[in-house]
Order: structure tokens, then sequence, then C-alpha cells
């Protein structure tokens, strides 16, 4: 191993001197970080690459290409993979959470005789010939702690607006495959303008109960100071939202909304009528907005009258924005700030497919969830400090009237 190092940095130090190699300092660090990784295996497995060892404790099973995105650049890592899957560099430890969760998730469901040939061939890929029922054991236990943490961990400060959605994955409940709701819910804290992951579960997205459950534990973590949460319109979860979390309101979504306007008018028509109704989200004021949405729905009654109902029963809902600061709009109006973490999600979790139980879905989801969460507090902020001092600015000016009033 040191024999390998001294000539790597040997080469390296030959091009950075005669060659002048830009890529110098790059290249140390992919040498550097090999020989660690190196380092790391040998010691997992309690024997070096090719030695005979009594104390061996595992087998090498060859590598991995992985891109590391470094401050010097994206350099190209040969990560190695053993037998028993239970190696991860430390190096990658900011991205390895989800890493770990996905190999625990691919294990159990290979030792449960539940894997797919899709399945096999991940196990496979990740190097994770001969598992055992007490290293998936080990390994889920651990993972189950650290998400667990996450999703109990208290909530504190004001989280003026909150997103909340449902995706749905595919997981074994009493011996048959059901689909099952991951709720998710992110807010923008008040104090510093971030988005935080606040928290995730697993049930039916149409129960209202389940929707009412889900708030409370929220609140019981510390979640207060919400003045609106956006969603899409799951049965149940308005009546959580007024009943739970008392003083906030509901914003539908618009995103959502439009798809189910759309799918009550003819295909040929969807263009245009789709152009007209996001004409209510160009005006200026909450005075336009609504006077525009009853031009529009009135405009389209004849014509096409279930829309126009459709669109007399969401007035209030789809136009929740529009009493808070016109610069938020665009960023509260729309579940679209979850639908990009949703993706995310369903990327992680159709490379498993079927999951061998619920506490398997939780385990993977929370991981993911985890990254992102750590990964936005460190990002650029959602909202500005000056932009959330709007928030309260407004609702200063509306209790004015009341004092005098009183």
């Amino acid at each position: 191993m040191a024999d390998e190092l001294r000539i790597g940095l040997s080469e390296l130090l030959r091009k950075a001197m005669i060659d002048h190699d830009a890529g110098f300092l790059k290249e140390g660090v992919r040498v550097l970080s090999q020989a660690l990784m190196e380092m790391e295996v040998e010691k997992h497995v309690g024997a070096g690459r090719h030695e005979r060892s009594a104390g061996r404790t595992g087998q090498r099973n060859g590598y991995r290409e992985r891109a590391w995105d470094t401050r010097v650049g994206t350099v190209e890592l040969k990560v190695p993979r053993v037998r028993d899957g239970g190696y991860f560099p430390s190096l990658l430890e900011p991205r390895r959470r989800a890493e770990r969760a996905l190999a625990a998730v691919v294990q159990e469901a290979y030792v449960h005789g539940v894997s797919t040939r899709k399945v096999d061939d991940l196990v496979k890929a990740l190097g994770m010939d001969g598992i055992s029922k007490s290293r998936v054991s080990e390994l889920c236990e651990e993972l189950d702690e650290e998400v667990e943490r996450f999703r109990n961990r208290p909530l504190e400060g004001s989280y003026p607006y909150v997103w909340v959605d449902a995706t749905y994955v595919k997981a074994r409940q009493d011996g048959r495959v059901a689909s099952s709701a991951v709720v998710i819910a992110v807010g923008v804290k008040a104090q510093t303008g971030e988005r935080e992951v606040l928290g995730l579960d697993v049930g039916p997205s149409e129960d209202g109960a389940f929707w009412g459950a889900f708030l409370r534990s929220l609140v019981a973590r510390g979640l207060s100071g919400v003045r609106l949460v956006t969603s899409d319109a799951h049965r149940g979860l308005k009546r959580a939202v007024q009943t739970v979390l008392v003083g906030a309101s509901w914003q539908r979504c618009r995103v959502h909304f439009m798809r189910n306007a759309l799918s009550l008018v003819p295909k040929a028509a969807q263009q245009m009528v789709g152009a007209t109704i996001r004409t209510v989200f160009a005006q200026p004021d909450a005075v336009g907005a609504r006077e525009q949405w009853r031009r529009v729905s009135d405009g389209f009654r004849s014509r096409f009258p279930r829309l126009a109902e459709l669109m007399d029963e969401a007035e209030e809902d789809v136009l929740s924005y529009a009493a808070f600061p016109a610069d938020h709009w665009q960023k509260v109006w729309s579940n679209n700030p979850l639908e990009r973490l949703n993706k995310e999600v369903k990327r992680r979790t159709n490379v498993v497919g079927i999951f061998p139980n619920e506490a398997a879905v939780i385990r993977l989801v929370g991981a993911v969830l985890s990254e992102q969460h750590d990964e936005w507090q460190v990002g650029k902020r959602y909202f500005s400090a000056g932009s959330l001092a709007k928030l309260e600015a407004k609702e200063e000016m509306a209790e004015q009237p009341e004092l005098m009033a009183g």
C-alpha cells in the first residue's frame, strides 16, 4: 500500500514539475482519496489485497465507479466493494446515508425472499453476495435510529409557510402488495428563511384522521406560527388544517387545480382554457385576481358548465395566496417546491420497486429527506430576511383597523 502511494505521488510531482500539468491538484485528491479507501477497506476485511491471513473477516468484490464533486472539480473514484455490502468510504459521508438505506432495503428484500430479478441484479451491483440476516438487522437498526432521530427532532421557531404532499410506493402488507402514501411536510423557518423537512409518515392519504394525526405530530414537536399550508386537494386535509393548525389558511395548489380543471374540457380546448385561467395569476393584487377569476368562470359557464362550477367552488382556496405579500405568491401558490423533492424520492424508491414492509419505506425515504434537509441548511435561502419582514408588516397593517374599531 505504501509503495503504491509513493509511486502515485512521484508521478504527480513529475507532471507538476516537468509537464506543468494543470490538473495536478485534482489528481492529487484522487490519489490520496484512493489510498485512503484502500486502507479503510483493508481494515474492514482484516487483510490486504490478495493477502492470505488468519485474521481475515471479509472478502473484497472489485470496484464501482463513483463521481465525487469536490472544490477542485469532479474526481472519478474507484470505490472498493466488499461481499457483505457494509463498506462505505468515510470521505463520502455527506452522501452516505441514502446509499446505506438503499443497501439496507435491497438486502432486506433479498433475505426475506421477496426480491425480483431487478433486485437480484442490484444486490450483485452493490457487491453484496452472501448476505446474512444478522448483518441486515445490524444495518437496519443503525439506519432506523438515525431516521427516527431526524423524524422526531424538535421544531424550534415559527414556520409561516408549510407545503404538504403525498407520493405513492408499493409495499408488502399482510402478505399482499398494496399502495402506500408517503406524506411529506416542508416548511420555511421565519427566523432564517431556510426550507426544512418537517416530517414524514406512511398511511392512507385520503383519510382525514390520518392527516389530522400527522399534523398533530408536527405540532407536538413544536410546529407553530403557520400562516399558510399549500397542498393538493387531498380528502380530509383541508379540515385537518382548520382543526389542528388554527388560524392558518389553506392554499389549493394551482398546478393540481389546473390539471383538475383541464380534465373537464375536451382536449382540443385545453390549451385555450389553460391560458385563460392563467390570466388570473397575472393580476397584480387580490382584488384584480378575484375579479378576473369570476370573469373567467362566467365566460366558461355556457360552454363548459362543469368547469365553471369547479371554479366557483375552488375560488377561495385557489386564491388564498393573494392575502400574502405579492413577492411571495410564486413560491406559495403551488406545491412545486415539494414536487421537486418528491421526484428525488421517487427516483430512489423506483430502484427498489416493491418494499418488503412500511418500515423499509420510512428507512429509505427518511434517509433521502434527511440528506436534502442538510443540503438546504447550507444552500441558498428560500426567502430573504427582508422578504419575510414584509409578511410581518402585512399582518400588522391588517390588525390596525381592528384596533381602531375597538
